[in-house]
């Protein structure tokens, strides 16, 4: 049982976590664009070579994984914010439990509140764990346990750092895209004034509008491209963190949770193709009814 625990509470890469580099892979064109047109902006003042800039702003991601930094810049970049002194009362008690059950040091882990009225949880980075503020107001401490065990599994099987290394190249993208429209409201604005000046000019502030416009839809839809396959990969990572929190006791709990959200209308299935890729989970009945399958697979008295 010792040994068991052992094998539990160490982090090992498992088949979806190699599985969820392929959506970092498909936003990389996308990022070494974002990152060279900074790096022409940079070199304005400064000369750097493009490689040295893109190695430095690629492994400054690897802060996201720091404990402090985590607490102080990934959970806001994800939407997420410090407990309140309750909120960290309650995420703790059933924190502690997981975190003994698992051998961790319950300090290991950073604790976040996402502000929602879905249950709702997410891991990201090497520590922090992200719970709604619905599911720490409403589960019960055993439930809470099993959605916290749950991150834990994400965490232990390393799925979490693709997917940080992936929301940290998006960031280029998505400001390049920004900076894209915002150019394109600026053309927009001067093709409007000139129209009535010079015909030749409006053709070209046309011309300039729609090609911007073009590249930013298209920096965007890289990224949801890679969101898509990310999605992909992300139910069955899902799959084996279920599997994980059956085997550490807390599969019960678990199922209990993914219960309420049935009973919110939240568990069915989609029936349309598009509403399925974006959504990086099963549908709830379909993981209680795996989670039930292995509970009753396992010895009486060998979960809770």
């Amino acid at each position: 049982m010792a040994r068991a625990d052992r094998l539990q509470r160490q982090r090992k890469i498992d088949g979806y976590a190699i599985a969820a580099i392929a959506p970092v892979i498909a936003l990389v064109p996308a990022w070494l664009i974002a990152v060279a047109a900074f790096w022409w902006v940079f070199v304005q003042f400064f000369y750097v070579s493009f490689v040295l800039f893109a190695l430095a702003w690629f492994f400054l991601g690897g802060l996201l994984f720091v404990r402090p930094i985590q607490r102080l810049a990934l959970q806001r970049l994800l939407g997420a914010r410090t407990p309140t002194r309750a909120e960290r009362d309650t995420l703790q008690r059933s924190w502690h439990i997981v975190a003994q059950a698992n051998h961790i040091p319950p300090g290991k882990f950073v604790l976040a509140v996402a502000d929602s009225e879905d249950l709702n949880a997410f891991a990201s980075g090497g520590h922090l764990v992200v719970v709604s503020s619905w599911a720490i107001e409403n589960l019960s401490q055993d439930n809470l346990s099993g959605v916290l065990a749950h991150e834990l599994s994400h965490h232990l099987g390393m799925h979490t750092i693709a997917l940080t290394v992936g929301q940290w190249l998006t960031i280029p993208i998505v400001l390049l895209a920004k900076i894209g429209f915002l150019l394109q409201n600026v053309a927009h604005a001067a093709t409007d004034v000139f129209i009535t000046k010079s015909s030749f000019a409006s053709l070209i502030g046309k011309t300039l509008t729609g090609f911007i416009t073009i590249v930013s839809w298209l920096f965007l839809s890289m990224i949801t491209v890679s969101q898509y396959i990310g999605n992909a990969v992300g139910k069955g990572a899902e799959f084996k963190a279920d599997e994980t929190v059956v085997a550490m006791g807390f599969g019960r709990q678990l199922l209990n949770a993914l219960r309420i959200v049935v009973e919110q209308g939240q568990g069915e299935r989609s029936s349309q193709w598009k509403d399925r890729l974006i959504t990086a989970h099963p549908p709830a009945r379909t993981r209680i009814a795996r989670i039930d399958a292995q509970l009753r697979q396992m010895p009486r008295g060998k979960h809770r």
